[in-house]
């Protein structure tokens, strides 16, 4: 089973760098340029300095600088709780919680953590030569585990408590220990990329054997998965019946008609797969979706009902691979709040 465990964090004081809204932002692989120029621009500080660098030796000079200034502390080792307030794409407000701990990066062949997306090789190596110049864990990715969680949320105010693109997040300190009890494999719900990296550093570094995660139990109230609609720009034809409006199964929207599309597959990106669009984007919006096809911006739109986590944990336990943009775990981990040294 895996090895889950507390961790010496490395966490900002503000004290020293300041207020924490300031100071965090969203992944890596989220952010776009201009967002990328404002957060660098919101504080010296900012963790894109760290995540998104000019280059990795960059990255490096300015973590080292960081630490030695006290802009960085090291804490005793812990678990943290994590607590996210959001209102979902649905107009739906809800809480989603779990606990940070050090996870061991085992290859995938060892059954312990699973993949359910396919990975790309050019960010591999992006975050592979940033973790060799940094030895950190910059940002944690997100693993769900079946059963209840080993930790409860701790009593008193938060450690941290900080919004971020409208989601709040509060941080509790659970004091160290021995490994939490999760005797089921965990499941990459985000973060895919990060894990192979790590993966393949610790094949280059032995001592590297653990990375940050947030994990969360597959049951907890708040988590949910959302839908990621398709634009696409040439299709083909598709069968199906006219209908009112989006509804169970996968709904083609073209020339201002929905067609719920005939299929026996009740896994819906592999039903779009199934008719090899072209030109695919994707948007969590259904009601923009729609708009998009009806200013003339795209030919037609598939509107998917939410993967469930049952149908993940099927793939990943199969050993198979999701098509890309199934899943849409929402909202993302806010980063620079916990870094793990390794």
């Amino acid at each position: 089973m895996p090895a889950v465990r507390p961790f010496r964090a490395l966490r900002f004081d503000p004290g020293v760098a300041g207020p924490l809204d300031r100071l965090v932002a969203p992944p890596y692989d989220v952010i776009s340029r201009e967002q990328r120029d404002e957060y660098l621009a919101r504080s010296p500080y900012n963790v894109v300095h760290l995540t998104l660098p000019d280059s990795p030796e960059d990255a490096a000079t300015t973590l080292s600088a960081w630490r030695a200034q006290g802009v960085l502390h090291d804490e005793e080792p812990a678990y943290w709780w994590v607590a996210q307030d959001y209102v979902g794409p649905d107009g739906v407000a809800r809480t989603r919680e779990g606990f940070a701990a050090s996870v061991e990066a085992t290859p995938y062949g060892a059954g312990e953590v699973l993949p359910h997306e396919r990975t790309h090789a050019a960010p591999r190596e992006d975050r592979l030569r940033l973790l060799r110049a940094t030895h950190t864990q910059l940002e944690p990715i997100f693993l769900l585990y079946e059963g209840t969680s080993p930790f409860g949320r701790p009593d008193g105010e938060p450690d941290m408590d900080v919004e971020e693109g409208g989601v709040r997040t509060r941080v509790w300190r659970i004091p160290g220990g021995g490994e939490a009890a999760i005797d089921t494999p965990l499941l990459i719900a985000d973060g895919h990329h990060r894990y192979e990296t790590a993966v393949a550093f610790r094949e280059e570094q032995s001592a590297a054997t653990h990375l940050l995660a947030v994990l969360v139990s597959a049951g907890a109230p708040g988590l949910e998965i959302f839908p990621t609609h398709r634009l696409v720009q040439h299709l083909g034809d598709v069968q199906g019946v006219e209908v009112a409006g989006p509804g169970d199964g996968v709904t083609l929207y073209r020339g201002g008609r929905f067609i719920r599309v005939e299929t026996d597959d009740d896994f819906g990106p592999r039903v779009v797969e199934s008719f090899h669009p072209e030109g695919v984007s994707y948007t969590p919006s259904a009601a923009d979706a729609v708009a998009a096809v009806d200013r003339g911006e795209a030919e037609a739109a598939f509107l998917l009902q939410p993967v469930t986590v049952e149908q993940v944990a099927r793939f990943a336990h199969a050993g198979e691979t999701m098509p890309q943009k199934s899943t849409f775990f929402y909202p993302k981990l806010t980063s620079g709040l916990l870094l793990h040294p390794v």
